[in-house]
Order: structure tokens, then sequence, then C-alpha cells
């Protein structure tokens, strides 16, 4: 049993999750340190709830000591600016203070930075920006320490980018010709935990890797259309017929994405996303195999050595319509209590007039309806209200159904079926509650 203990920063994302379980499985105490982690992340009291970004040096370096921490593996990201994300604060503000806490714990710490690959010259976003500062400061920090660039990382989650393209591969729907030959080597999420690995064996004084900077992804360059086209074979729909999505929807869908952003979700679809995935990933792992004797999986080794299970096909199919399915839901309810409350007003009250509704609660009953209407829209375009808003839609659609049962039966038998279509708006709503979660 290897007692060094790691801890790992991000430790709910795609890497820092798969890599926190992977090291303790290979027998390292791992601390895995999250801002929030999912019931199911929780896999240890060693896997800790904590605002580790607002943290100064002061706390960074009490928390190091308190755990005796041996090596830091810093998984921190955001992709974009907006609300409740910046990308200096977190890619080059939180680094710099890390770097004093390392230095100000007074143990021989080892820290393993997440990066990304390309060059300076090419950063044209401030998420590759910010990333390149941090890696001048660790650079420059003479502390131990490895930056790895991982290619794109192909992982048996999926959040973000990994989880559109698993969506393309299970629609007849291309990228623009353009973003489908942008060159873009991956790496198994395998072959990084593995690295992480071998760095935590390494003598803090080893000078081979006292300052190593290495990118992680196979040696074959490939085309972003051929990882699809990888999914496409696990998923069994590389034979389908495809459409490629013109590159004027692609930018609308990435402004669409920025705007959602502003409501707290985070769309994969993004225009910093864009700009990256038209930038593509590629590097020169040869160092990293040289150092360490790993030979990276191939795209068809991480993709392809089994097929998609139905757990697989079922998330790339809904992944996509997740995002249509909130929106149908938001437009629904701000539509039809606005129509309700200003197009149609004397309509939504004389339905009431003509079933005896006393006339003093005619305009009341009228306006409450249609603004709680409006509001449970609000509440759903949030991601933060989002449950809420969900269920206090199911519980005003079948509070309408029974007051109508009750008040208003004939509007049950009413041509054109308003209330019994109000059954599958209920079930649309309760199966986007079930796809809230992310991660």
């Amino acid at each position: 049993m290897n007692q060094r203990t790691i801890l790992v920063l991000g430790a709910s994302g795609l890497i820092g999750r798969f890599v926190t379980d992977d090291l303790r499985m290979r027998g390292f105490r791992v601390v895995g340190v999250a801002r929030s982690l999912s019931p199911a992340q929780r896999m240890s009291v060693l896997d800790i709830e904590l605002p580790i970004l607002s943290l100064d040096a002061a706390a960074l370096a009490r928390f190091l000591r308190e755990h005796a921490v041996d090596v830091v593996v810093n998984c921190l990201g955001v992709l974009q600016d907006g609300p409740g994300s910046d990308t200096g604060a977190v890619h080059r503000d939180f680094v710099a203070r890390l770097l004093q806490a390392i230095g100000d714990s007074g143990r021989a710490i080892r820290l393993v930075h997440i990066s990304i690959p390309g060059t300076a010259e090419a950063d044209r976003t401030a998420f590759a920006a910010t990333k390149r500062e941090a890696e001048r400061l660790i650079a420059a920090s003479g502390i131990p320490h490895a930056i790895l660039r991982p290619g794109f990382v192909i992982a048996p989650a999926a959040y973000g980018g990994s989880a559109m393209l698993r969506a393309l591969a299970a629609f007849p729907l291309d990228l623009p010709g353009r973003e489908m030959a942008t060159p873009f080597q991956p790496v198994a999420v395998e072959d990084i935990a593995a690295t992480i690995a071998w760095l935590a064996t390494r003598d803090i004084d080893d000078v081979s890797v006292k300052a190593v900077d290495w990118d992680l992804m196979q040696s074959e360059q490939v085309a972003m259309a051929e990882v699809i086209k990888q999914f496409r074979h696990a998923f069994g729909t590389s034979g389908w017929p495809r459409i490629a999505m013109p590159a004027a929807l692609l930018d609308l869908g990435a402004r669409i994405g920025d705007l959602a952003s502003y409501l707290g979700w985070m769309p994969p679809m993004r225009s910093t996303a864009i700009a990256e995935l038209r930038r593509g990933v590629r590097g020169d792992p040869s160092a990293w195999i040289t150092a360490t004797g790993i030979t990276p999986k191939t795209l068809a080794e991480t993709i392809g050595r089994h097929p998609a299970t139905i757990q697989d096909k079922w998330f790339a199919r809904l992944f996509l319509v997740k995002a249509l399915i909130l929106a149908s839901l938001v437009a629904f309810w701000l539509v039809s209590g606005f129509i309700a409350l200003f197009v149609s007003y004397r309509a939504a009250a004389g339905i009431l007039t003509a079933h005896n509704f006393p006339p003093a609660l005619v305009d009341p009953i009228t306006v409450g309806t249609s603004l709680m209407d409006m509001s449970i829209g609000v509440l759903i375009a949030f991601r933060r209200t989002a449950a809420l808003g969900l269920v206090a839609g199911i519980v005003a659609s079948l509070g309408y159904m029974a007051g109508a049962a009750v008040l208003t039966p004939d509007l049950w038998i009413e041509p054109l079926g308003a209330l019994v279509k109000t059954g599958p708006a209920i079930v649309l709503m309760l199966v986007g509650l079930l796809l809230l979660d992310n991660r």
C-alpha cells in the first residue's frame, strides 16, 4: 500500500473524478476536493466539499499540512467568463495562491497541473490565455512540478464537449466541414491517471521529473471526423446518411449557449468552446512516452473496445434533446401566461364567467393564474431554480386538471382537447426534472 497522500482539486469533473477513483484503486491515499459533489461522488470520507477557490494562501497551506499532502493534482478549470465563472480567478489567481501555499506549507510537495495543448501564439480566448499564464507562474516558481496537456479526453463519463460529440454520433448530423477536418488528437483518461500515478511514485528530488511539461495524447494525428466516426461505430450509426450543419447555425448555437450561461446553465456549445474546437487539439507526446514508458491507447482502443450500451445510447440521444425540452417548457409557460393576460384576457376571463364564477373573483383568478404561469416559466429558465419551477409546473397542471374536473367538466370534451393535452405536458416536465443532473 502506497502511503503517499495525493490531493485532487476539482474531484467532481471529468478528469478529476476518474483520477481520484483510479489513484485510490492503486493504493494511494487520495483527498478529493470540489466545490460541490453529487451524492454518488461522495465515495469516501476523504471526498470533501470545500469552496477551495475562495481560500487564501495561508488557508491553503494549512489545509496541505493538515492532510499531509505529498502531491497536488490541479484539475480546476472553467471554460468561459460569466456569472459565477472567472477564468482569470480560477486559472491564474488561484494557481498563484496555490504555489505560495505549497512554498509556505513546510512540506516537499509536487504539483501536477492539468493544462491544455497548443502554444501561446495560437491562444485566442480568455480560457486559453489564462491557462498559459498559470503555466508561466508554475514554471517560474521553482516548485517540483509537471504540467500535463491532455488532448481530447475520452472517458467512461461524458460532460461538455465530450458529451456533445457523443450526441452528434447518435444523430445523423455533422459539424461543418471545416470543423470536422480539425486536428483532434485524443487521449484516454486512463493514460492521464497512469501518468499521475507514475509521477506520484517518483522521489521529490528526482531531477529528471523536477520540472516537466508533457503533451498527453496518441501519437497519430486524427481529425474530429475520425473521433465522431469511431463513436458512430460504437453506437451502430455509422451507416446512417448525415447532414452537415451550416457554419452560421453553429455560430448561432454558440451565441444562444452564451446567453444560457447567464441563466446559470453550462451548455457545451458556447463561443469559447467553438473557438477552441476550431483551433484543434494537437501536440507532440514523444517526451511523455519516452519518460514514462506509457504507450497511449489509440482511438480505436479507447472507444471501440466495447459496443455502446443502452445507457450510452440513451444519454447521447437525450443530451441535445434536454435543451430543447427545457426551452420548450419555458416558452410554454411564459407564452401561455402572456396570452391569457395580455392577448386574450377577455376570452380567458369569459371561461370563468360562463361557468358562473362570482364576478368579484373572475379578474383576480385570471390575473393570478396568468402571473403564476409566467413565474413558472421564469423559474425553469434559471438553472438554480429549474427544479422548483418544474415541480411547480407539475403541481399547477394537476391543479388545473382537478379544478376543471370539478368546476368545468365540459372542458374535458372540448374539441381541441386543451385539458387532455395537459397530461403529456406533465410527463414532459417530469422528464425535464429527471434530466437536470449534469454529473
